[in-house]
């Protein structure tokens, strides 16, 4: 029997974390961890992230291996006419903003997350599978009970989950939708996991799963049998950045999210922070002009090159920046359903992991209990506009999740949830923690701010004079939000200290924990 792991699991629900400390406690590493966590979510945050999404797990060995799993979702093979498919609008209110979404059959990319949970369990996992997703199975057929979080999110996504009548038999098994207090049976995804045990991955990618969706999607839907038989995960190469003595590792291109947080901190770390007060009006106004800045760059250099082979290089070469930070100089003078799991143990492996399944489709796999995801209507994922994707192609992604290592050795797992809001949220957290000297949870948890489109989002600040002085440039319409939401994203961070000293912060926005083993 192997002897217990000391770590610690950062997620966005209890017994996300929980499944990832069984598996610690198991003798299982990091690695384990990540994978019993990630399904574990596809259960108890299962209208944040599906089997039937995709994501990325960024990690670091205690070999000093760094290895970027890209099992996001693919765009079909096939474009079927505008005429032929189901692509539904649908708004979602946050309370402070809205944001319009494309459901349906015809907004489904192929879906990756299952093919990375096993990929990376065959490269890097200590543990047999079949006692990893363990854990998920018993919270899917003995039921969990639903706490705040969920109830908010599944009112959120009301007209999502009760619009296909398996789904209903998931989030409305009464007619009414389950609400806080609850609880929640998911026993067909608990016999699909099963089945996927017993036989394999195939089974979803070219088995009776796969075809049954391919029938169903038959009308309205692109996918073929062929888009889940070539399926691939990609195992890239970390986008790597030096930062203020800290190594940043995140994802890199095709995905966005990465590569825009790296250079929004190559702007910033030419400018000298100790004068300055967080949360003061020169702090606020300075992060602002950043995301405008790397907004703008992103327009001009970035979403018409994503897959060109030396596109972060140059976009974050010197020249190039030199000309943001000129800007910079004279203006001186989504919801996404999508969560993370950062996982940190004794031996100095590392993961973090981001997984999402968009809104979801609405259409659920019959007798799975699984949501395909609704890619291909998430306007963050489509900056060119929809249906104007490339056939057979990575999505561009904004989930970064991400590693800040000290002498080489992981200091910090982070990620985040949050659609467009993910890459300014994890900025915010790495600033905090770096440029502020804050304390891991002060970092996580402090009030953000989000440029975009000409609105700068404000969390609350205790500080009267921010609200009454801050001046947004020409144009800007400035959006006081009266309490934190889940719109400025959910960062759960798991650190170990140059004294092996664990510690994880789970974001409150997205009722984040944090459990030790």
């Amino acid at each position: 029997m192997l002897s217990k792991t000391k770590g610690v699991i950062a997620a966005g629900h209890p017994k996300t974390a929980e499944a990832g400390r069984l598996m610690l406690e198991l003798g299982g590493n990091a690695f384990d961890a990540a994978i019993a966590s990630m399904f574990a979510s596809f259960v108890v945050e299962s209208v944040l992230t599906s089997a039937g999404g995709g994501g990325f797990l960024l990690a670091h060995t205690q070999e000093k291996e760094d290895l970027l799993f890209d099992f996001f979702c693919q765009t079909p093979q096939q474009q079927k006419p505008l005429s032929e498919i189901e692509f539904v609008p649908i708004a979602l209110n946050f309370g402070g903003a809205l944001q319009i979404f494309q459901i349906g059959k015809g907004a489904i990319a192929v879906p990756g997350a299952l093919a990375g949970a096993f990929k990376v369990h065959q490269k890097l996992g200590k543990l047999p599978f079949k006692e990893i997703i363990e854990p998920a199975i018993e919270y899917a057929n003995q039921g969990f009970i639903l706490n705040e979080f969920n109830d908010f999110t599944y009112q959120l996504l009301e007209p999502i989950l009760l619009s296909h009548p398996d789904s209903q038999n998931v989030y409305a098994p009464t007619g009414k939708l389950l609400s806080q207090g609850e609880i929640s049976y998911q026993k067909d995804f608990a016999q699909t996991l099963k089945l996927i045990a017993k036989k394999g991955i195939q089974e979803f990618y070219e088995g009776e799963i796969a075809h049954q969706i391919v029938q169903d999607l038959s009308e309205g839907g692109h996918l073929t049998l062929e888009d889940f038989k070539s399926y691939q995960v990609i195992i890239r190469k970390p986008l790597k950045i030096n930062y203020r003595g800290y190594q940043l590792l995140t994802n890199p291109p095709p995905s966005s999210g990465g590569t825009l947080i790296a250079f929004a901190l190559k702007l910033l770390e030419t400018i000298d922070l100790e004068q300055i007060e967080w949360g003061s009006c020169e702090h606020i106004t300075l992060l602002s002009q950043i995301m405008q800045a790397t907004n703008a760059a992103r327009t001009n250099h970035y979403d018409d090159a994503i897959y060109q082979s030396s596109l972060a290089q140059e976009f974050l070469a010197e020249s190039n920046l030199q000309f943001y930070r000129q800007q910079l100089q004279k203006n001186g003078n989504k919801w996404g359903s999508t969560t993370h799991i950062s996982v940190m143990d004794e031996f100095g492996n590392a993961a973090s992991v981001t997984t999402s399944n968009g809104e979801g489709s609405s259409y659920m796999i019959r007798g799975t209990g699984i949501m395909l995801n609704n890619m291909l209507g998430e306007a963050d994922l489509n900056p060119k506009g929809f249906h104007q994707w490339q056939p057979n192609q990575r999505l561009s992604s904004m989930m970064s999740p991400s590693l800040l290592l000290k002498n080489g050795k992981p200091e910090l797992s982070l990620g985040s949830g949050g659609s467009n809001r993910i890459r300014t949220a994890i900025f915010q957290v790495i600033s905090n923690y770096i440029d502020f000297h804050l304390p891991l949870e002060s970092a996580v948890n402090y009030p953000r701010i989000h440029w975009e489109d000409n609105i700068l989002d404000l969390e609350p600040l205790n500080c009267l004079k921010v609200k009454k002085d801050l001046v947004s440039s020409k144009g800007t319409r400035i959006n006081h939000w009266d309490r934190p939401n889940m719109f400025f994203g959910g960062v759960h961070t798991a650190k170990l200290s140059n004294t092996d000293k664990l510690e994880g912060v789970g974001d409150t926005r997205r009722s984040g924990v944090a459990i030790y083993s």
